[in-house]
């Protein structure tokens, strides 16, 4: 099980398009064993705080990381584990940030 990835985000308008790219974000963190639950908003202003403009978003970690197209869902799962592997290194390092754990 892929526990790197903490939270996932989508945001969008309701439109089809949006709703499309949820349901693949949804199904790549299946696919790769992600246990985080894949949240979906249409909150336009908490999409702006992401510091995005263009729908849909997808937020991983807290961390936007795409906006305003729908990927392959081979390049969604590459975002995801990017993302875990980010979060995780993040994550190991030492209070004097050395990049090691110390």
């Amino acid at each position: 099980m892929n526990n790197k990835v903490k939270s996932i985000q989508v945001f969008g308008s309701n439109c089809p398009t949006c709703k499309k790219f949820y349901e693949l974000v949804k199904l790549a963190a299946r696919e790769l064993n992600i246990d985080a639950e894949v949240e979906y908003s249409s909150d336009i202003q908490k999409m702006l705080d992401t510091g995005m403009m263009s729908s849909p978003v997808l937020v991983v970690n807290g961390k936007a990381i795409i906006s305003g197209r729908v990927p392959s869902i081979e390049k969604i799962k590459g975002l995801l584990d990017a993302s875990g592997k980010e979060f995780e290194s993040r994550h190991n390092k030492c209070a004097c940030s050395c990049h090691k754990i110390c």
